[in-house]
């Protein structure tokens, strides 16, 4: 007699698929179907199902990966938790949050730790696995006999997941095979750092959310060390989340120092896929404490979840920008409740909607609002008005008058310029003709060193044109400055300086980033050229002069987190500089020297600028004083996307508190060869929000059937406004 399955497969549907099999399989074991033809990785949702289709036309499960731990309750819920809050299908979300090497449809080789296990008295009392299974019945022979056997040294790999499997069913004790005391090595924290670190620990098993707003260089990281010492005391597990992997190594080379026996899973995008994959099963396999990573690593399964950090907390990058559109930091936020443990949030300038929170008490407010080197002090911060100056290559006098002092005097100098390439447009001076994008709405930026064009949104890319195409001059100018035509200028200025610069195109290779910081931490660099990759979390000494050029083209911006967003970049930039005992300065260049933004930057007063945005967020009733989220549609032409979303809104009504925006094209209309619309749902209410957009995608969901040349998408919590 069949039994039916419901299985999760990595389809763009909203319904889960029905299989049989002879035999009951547990929820979360990993198997392969046959999906239209080809062997398809599934993961068991649903077991003894009544099937809702003729039962002559479901296929068999094929495989079964019997041997291999099962995802737990708790990674099932959090995916279905995803799933629904981001309106996106639950098999797709599912294939999101594994490794490349789960999505295979072959065994996994689990990761060898080494773990000594002995059978307890439930397990003593347990059937032995049948005699024709030679190697596990030897196993369980060995365990029987009451030998401690450690999975490293004594057994075959494979062998490793079913101690795993008993140990979970509490047939198995652990004997520890290291006496690690993860207190040992504590800092001497300050009174602040010390005050939000007993806070964190008065609610260490209970869920809560804290919001650890701490000026650049406090101490953050060692007050997360701390209370990442008293959840390791107690057996339990940490994640911790980074916005960005060149953060990862510098974290990991303080975490060894600090906890040097504890076990660490990795997860980041230049991981190898059998890296990722040997990490994210040691995780799931309870054979790792810690787990530190970018946004996807939210979704790794941990055991004894004690604790999540997320550092940074506001940086975009924690955001999804395609497919399944979530947010870690919220996400991290979900896990802590369900794992009931506390989650810290922090930054030095935390985004609006946590501090937001903050002041509604959703959040506790922890503050370090010291440097916690004892001799370090804030930078000062000059403001430059460049509006009437005549400059060298984008370089005020002032600015290079300030680098030439800091290199006579032995200083290392950070030039920051978030637009990399040589310059953002090439530009004839006849005709005013520009070169852009065939496919997106956007400029081709020039990279002169590689002698071509490049879009910086789909990396369509032309050798660098002779002539211009609309009246044939062959006088081009390069408009604008990027982070290499900078470097250039520098080199010429200031030619017995060492000068390097730090931006995605110096980066290409794994090891690049580690080069640069060992030549800043051994003082073989005097001044830095670089992008926003160096305004997050850096602790370099030496460095005490930051000079930022072109800071004004955000407040240009129709993106609503313009201001948020630039003051966030330029205090995080400027908390790089003077960060152990030699003074930090940092010189803005800004044309718009007046605006309220550089003299909240200039008091390095986070709250009033935080206050004030939120003044206007509420006038206008925007995030985070309301919820929102996005429809968009894409098609080859912006009128079919448009009218996509015109027959969407005709076919939906409205609850009362629930408003809807549009449509309207999207700030960045053309996008690799689509143009792209959007409508906005916006309500007081989460709740009726969600409904609403539950309604609507399912409208178009509808309506994409017969029009096969729109794609659609929901954007829950959008960044872009």
């Amino acid at each position: 007699m069949p039994i039916y399955h419901q299985v999760a497969l990595n389809i763009p549907l909203f319904k889960l698929m029905t299989y049989r099999h002879d035999e009951v399989l547990a929820i979360g074991t990993r198997v392969v179907v046959p999906f239209r033809g080809k062997p398809k990785v599934a993961f068991i949702w649903e077991n003894q199902v009544e099937p809702d289709i003729d039962e002559s036309k479901i296929l068999p499960i094929t495989t079964v990966f019997d041997n291999e731990p099962c995802v737990n309750q708790d990674w099932i819920e959090l995916l279905e938790f995803t799933a629904r809050y981001y309106h996106y299908p639950l098999g797709a979300s599912v294939f999101t949050a594994i490794p490349t090497g789960m999505r295979k449809p072959k065994p996994l080789s689990y990761p060898v730790v080494d773990k000594t296990f002995q059978l307890n008295e439930t397990g003593l009392s347990q059937k032995s696995p049948p005699e024709h299974h030679r190697k596990l019945f030897a196993l369980w022979q060995a365990l029987i006999a009451g030998i401690k056997l450690t999975a490293a040294k004594n057994i075959h790999e494979r062998a490793t997941c079913y101690l795993t499997k008993w140990q979970e069913m509490g047939w198995l004790n652990e004997v520890s095979n290291q006496n690690i005391n993860p207190k040992e090595g504590a800092v001497k924290l300050n009174q602040q750092q010390f005050d939000a670190y007993q806070a964190i620990c008065d609610s260490l098993n209970t869920f809560k959310t804290f919001l650890l707003f701490g000026i650049t260089g406090s101490g953050k990281t060692e007050t997360y060390f701390e209370v990442m010492a008293e959840v390791f005391s107690q057996g339990k597990s940490v994640l911790f989340l980074l916005p960005e992997i060149n953060l990862t190594e510098q974290l990991l080379s303080r975490f060894a120092k600090r906890f040097p026996d504890i076990s660490c899973a990795i997860l980041h995008s230049r991981s190898s896929d059998g890296e990722r994959t040997q990490d994210y099963l040691a995780a799931l396999c309870g054979q790792v404490q810690l787990v530190i990573g970018t946004r996807l690593a939210v979704f790794t399964p941990i055991k004894n979840l004690g604790l999540i950090v997320v550092d940074e907390e506001h940086d975009s990058s924690f955001k999804q920008d395609n497919e399944l559109r979530y947010n870690a930091r919220d996400l991290s936020i979900w896990r802590a409740k369900q794992a009931q443990c506390p989650v810290i949030l922090g930054s030095a300038t935390p985004s609006l909607e946590s501090f937001y929170a903050a002041q509604n008490k959703r959040y506790q407010l922890l503050s370090i609002t010291r440097r916690a080197k004892e001799n370090a002090r804030l930078p000062e911060i000059l403001i430059d008005n460049v509006r009437h100056q005549k400059l060298t290559e984008g370089l005020s006098e002032r600015t290079i008058k300030l680098l030439q002092q800091n290199l006579e005097n032995g200083g290392l100098s950070l030039v920051y310029l978030n637009r990399r390439g040589f310059a953002p447009a090439l530009f004839c001076g006849d005709c005013g003709y520009s070169f852009t994008c065939p496919n997106c709405s956007a400029k081709m930026v020039l990279h002169r060193s590689v002698r071509h064009l490049r879009c910086h949104h789909c990396d369509h890319q032309i050798a660098i044109p002779s002539f211009c195409p609309d009246c044939g001059n062959t006088d081009l100018s390069a408009v604008g400055f990027g982070t290499q035509r900078i470097e250039d200028a520098l080199k010429k200025i200031f030619p017995n300086a060492k000068i390097a610069r730090v931006d995605r195109d110096s980066l290409s290779h794994k090891n690049d980033w580690q080069e640069i910081c060992n030549k800043i931490n051994s003082c073989q660099l005097d001044i830095i050229v670089g992008t926003q990759i160096l305004a997050k979390g850096h602790d370099f000494k030496q460095l005490n002069l930051v000079t930022v050029l072109n800071a004004d083209g955000s407040l240009y911006s129709a993106d609503l987190r313009a201001r948020e967003k630039l003051f966030a970049e330029l205090m995080q930039v400027a908390g790089r500089a003077g960060r152990d005992k030699s003074a930090g300065k940092v010189l803005i260049q800004t044309q718009l020297p007046d605006n309220p933004i550089f003299h909240d930057l200039q008091r390095q007063d986070y709250i009033s600028f935080a206050q004030n945005e939120l003044d206007s967020r509420r006038a206008f009733k925007a995030p985070p004083c309301t919820y929102v989220a996005a429809c968009r549609a894409d098609a080859p032409q912006l009128d079919d996307a448009m009218q996509f979303l015109r027959d969407t809104i005709t076919q939906i009504t409205l609850p009362e508190n629930v408003y809807i925006y549009g449509p309207a094209p999207q700030l960045m209309v053309r996008l690799s060869g689509r143009e792209r619309a959007q409508i906005f749902i916006e309500s007081t209410q989460r709740t009726l929000l969600h409904n609403t957009v539950n309604d609507i995608a399912q409208v178009m969901e509808q309506l994409a059937k017969k029009r096969h040349k729109i794609h659609h998408a929901i954007d829950i919590d959008p960044i872009e406004c």
